[in-house]
């Protein structure tokens, strides 16, 4: 079952918030990063995207892209 594009980017920032050490702010803050990166582009474009175990795996991956500080 496929989720709305807006219910899909709360699962992720769900699943960053209780798997990491992040605060709720912090978890929307990786998740808004990676929107404005374009990371969910597709999500937008095509539902079979949108499901619980892709939740899973983009939780990860938004995580490890984007809630590490910036190298120099």
């Amino acid at each position: 079952m496929s989720l709305s594009y807006e219910q899909y980017l709360d699962e992720v920032t769900t699943l960053i918030y209780e798997r990491h050490d992040l605060s709720e702010k912090a978890s929307i803050r990786v998740v808004m990063l990676a929107q404005a990166d374009g990371f969910f582009s597709d999500h937008d474009d095509d539902p079979s995207m949108r499901t619980q175990d892709r939740a899973e795996r983009d939780a990860e991956a938004v995580f490890r892209k984007y809630a590490r500080p910036p190298q120099r």
